[in-house]
């Protein structure tokens, strides 16, 4: 029997290895090996789960690329004098369908895709060998997360390298992804219609919410609270704003979930807004891609900080209307977000720098420096959702958006005895300033400005690298989609066809 088991451990590592080496839409690569006897219990599907967890930890995703780039693609950052030119491209807008970035961030979203579709081809298999309900609720459970973990990789997909949802579009052909639901379909790749990208979405969530039933704050594991936060999300992006507004709520009204706050302690010094962003700990956090010091993925503070236990030389620094302007003086996100230091560049630029992510100390102290848990999914977010989509559906209900934003104030400010105002005349104003000062640095901002057909224009700075410190973009900029790396354009048989970014 040990020799048995061990045979099945190293043809589930050789499968799962396979999926990392090859191209990311190839269904059955020819150096897997599958053995049919290779998934058999609900301690395998365990093993394969926790693999599909662990690839939300690459740097290309959620703590790398796929949080920082959108961001700093768009109007948040200047790059300082004297930067190692990290995502350089991308802030001047001339990167293409070739570079490493753009090229990981999708294969690290169809790694993703490949292995849940890998468990669930095999999902049979355990089901007929089960010997317990005990071990018929873990395999139950395994299936409601990976279709969770397929959702969530195809709303990112579409988030990035399509163009923002409307009905005008909706139906057109290769508009949206390739979908791909079974790791042997031999089928030609070729992309889907938005709609179809977003339904196999909208499919998969209800999969997830039939399966998955816990739900506790700071989890590393897949929540009912993030099911629905997620399923708000994808209806905001999709207009539809009644469901946006029925999940959003399903999530503020989860008692699991409080906002972190400036009234209340989460140390004898730390607030628990502050605790949030320090050590990715708090009650309104969702979830987060779990991370230790032997396991770990990107730096998202990195660019930002370059600390070396002597000065601060960053990459990019806050633009100035967003360091100087964005924030009012009572609004504790501003502490919590940055600091101002003066460089360790010969120009000694004195700057505001981002703060949002200083690095866990537990893992300072062994010297990983700038390492923080991506917070994928928080109760911040929801808020924001329900506010846009109150005032954006049909017939509009500005008091209640207002409502939502003075809640999310209350808890932020260290004094806000108002309410906020929303009319006709202002809501989108309203809800995009406190999106970016809610989410700034989270991943939104490129995409924000995409579904509301908005351009931007930077301004020079002080110590900032030309021309991109003066760079002023149009809303119909192609490279507001990202291109289709153009491998799988090419690709042997291949009928996907690329974005005008390509």
């Amino acid at each position: 029997m040990a020799l048995l088991n061990m045979k099945k451990f190293k043809i589930l590592t050789i499968a799962f290895a396979s999926l990392f080496l090859s191209s990311c839409l190839e269904k059955l690569p020819s150096n897997a090996i599958i053995d049919e006897d290779a998934i058999q219990t609900v301690s395998d599907a365990e093993q394969l789960m926790n693999g599909i967890y662990a690839a939300f930890k690459s740097g290309a995703l959620y703590s790398g690329y796929l949080t920082l780039i959108p961001d700093i693609q768009a109007d948040y950052v200047h790059a300082v004098e004297g930067f190692r030119n990290v995502y350089g491209r991308y802030w001047t807008w001339d990167f293409n369908s070739t570079d490493s970035e753009v090229v990981a961030v999708y294969n690290g979203l169809y790694t993703v895709i490949g292995r849940v579709n890998f468990l669930l081809d095999n999902m049979d298999n355990v089901e007929e060998n089960l010997k317990s309900e005990e071990e018929f609720n873990k395999l139950y459970l395994y299936k409601g997360e990976a279709h969770f973990a397929r959702a969530l990789a195809y709303s990112e997909l579409v988030k990035l390298y399509c163009k923002a949802y409307t009905e005008e579009i909706a139906d057109k052909e290769d508009l949206g992804v390739v979908i791909s639901t079974s790791y042997y379909n031999k089928a030609l790749p070729k992309r889907a219609t938005l709609r179809e990208s977003y339904n196999q979405i909208i499919s998969d969530l209800k999969v997830a919410e039939d399966n998955i039933q816990t739900d506790y704050y700071g989890s590393n594991y897949f929540t009912v609270a993030a099911i629905h936060g997620l399923r708000a999300r994808v209806a905001l992006y999709m207009q539809d704003w009644d469901t946006a507004i029925e999940y959003s709520s399903k999530v503020i009204n989860n008692t699991t979930y409080t906002l972190a706050n400036t009234k209340s302690m989460a140390t004898s010094s730390q607030t628990t807004l502050d605790y949030m962003w320090t050590d990715d700990q708090a009650y309104e956090i969702m979830w987060k891609v779990g991370f230790t010091p032997t396991s770990y993925g990107g730096a998202l503070g990195q660019v930002f900080l370059n600390y070396d236990f002597m000065s601060y030389t960053p990459d990019y620094i806050p633009s100035a209307w967003i360091a100087n302007d964005a924030f009012e003086a009572t609004d504790a996100r501003y502490q919590s977000y940055f600091r101002r230091v003066r460089t360790g560049y010969p120009h000694g630029l004195t700057a505001i720098i981002l703060w949002k992510y200083p690095g866990l100390s537990s893992f300072a102290s062994q010297n990983i420096l700038a390492v923080n848990q991506p917070k994928v999914f928080r109760l911040g977010e929801q808020y924001l959702i329900r506010a846009e989509a109150y005032c954006a559906k049909e017939n509009p209900e500005y008091s209640k958006a207002a409502a939502d934003i003075t809640t999310l104030r209350k808890a932020r400010y260290t004094n806000y005895p108002g309410s906020a105002s929303v009319s006709a005349n202002n809501w989108l104003t309203v809800i995009e300033q406190e999106r970016v000062r809610e989410l700034y640095m989270e991943g939104f901002r490129l995409h924000d400005l995409k579904r509301w057909g908005k351009g931007f224009e930077r301004k020079a700075e002080t110590s900032t690298v030309a021309p991109g410190n003066r760079l002023k973009i149009n809303a119909n900029n192609p490279r507001f989609v990202w291109p289709i790396p153009q491998h799988e354009i090419e690709a042997p048989g291949s009928m996907i066809v690329g974005n005008e970014s390509n």
